[in-house]
């Protein structure tokens, strides 16, 4: 089985990992354990680099596929033999930004559930740049400011963010825990891994998150738009560097 070192360990960099698979077609392999996130819950894909003696061959793709993750290779780069000790090697610019994007994300999350009763009915998110739908009937420019307020008041409050992984069972007795209109954990999934900002927020999560919200830095709610009867779009950004 792979081991998911991202799961553990949000803010791991680097990894050493052996070859366990390769797919010559897609110049693809796979590693006996990754710290690679492959996507997921809006979330996208790392991107890094594979060491060998002598070599770096650039992780441009990680996806999932069946059980398995794929860490897709540059085009034309020497695929390394089954079994070849590998150093990963993380674009943690990137990686960080994403934590800092989702934490945001449920920031957002969190405050227009608490304090509005709004469910989520999709979302997206690049690096320092987020979207979420609501169920909100009207969306108005004072509303918007008072949640913009309120979110980086979360920021401000430095709550910290725990994960854990608890059985199907017993996280199904958590009420509201998942937050999206319609319930994507597919029913082979016996553990749930939860994303609890103390205080704020808890949802079924498998994405990568910073510790503490105020990592994420001044949030700004750059746009705003109807995009159905009861469906209003918000989109949020962040400072390159948070204060």
């Amino acid at each position: 089985m792979m081991e998911a070192l991202f799961h553990g360990d949000a803010y791991l960099r680097e990894f050493r990992a052996v070859v366990t698979g390769i797919d010559e077609p897609r110049a693809a392999v796979t590693l006996d354990r990754t710290a690679f996130y492959p996507g997921g819950g809006g979330q996208p894909h790392d991107t890094g680099a594979l060491h060998l003696p002598g070599d770096v061959i650039d992780v441009v793709k990680v996806k999932k596929d069946g059980g398995k993750i794929l860490h897709l290779l540059t085009a034309g780069a020497d695929i390394p033999d089954e079994g070849s000790s590998v150093t990963g090697v993380l674009d943690w610019d990137r990686r960080y930004k994403l934590m800092r994007t989702h934490t945001a994300m449920h920031i957002l999350c969190g405050v227009v559930w608490r304090d509005y009763g709004a469910q989520v009915t999709g979302g997206n998110m690049e690096p320092l740049e987020g979207r979420m739908d609501f169920e909100f009937e009207r969306m108005e420019r004072e509303l918007v400011d008072e949640i913009e307020a309120k979110i980086n008041a979360e920021v401000e409050a430095a709550r910290d963010v725990v994960v854990r992984t608890m059985p199907r069972e017993e996280a199904e007795q958590i009420p509201d825990l998942i937050r999206t209109k319609i319930n994507l954990v597919p029913p082979s999934i016996t553990e749930i891994r939860t994303v609890e900002i103390e205080g704020l927020d808890l949802q079924a999560d498998g994405g990568t998150h910073v510790a503490n919200t105020r990592e994420v830095g001044l949030l700004r709610i750059v746009d705003y738009k109807s995009k159905g009867r009861i469906n209003k779009r918000i989109r949020v950004a962040l400072e390159q560097d948070p204060a």
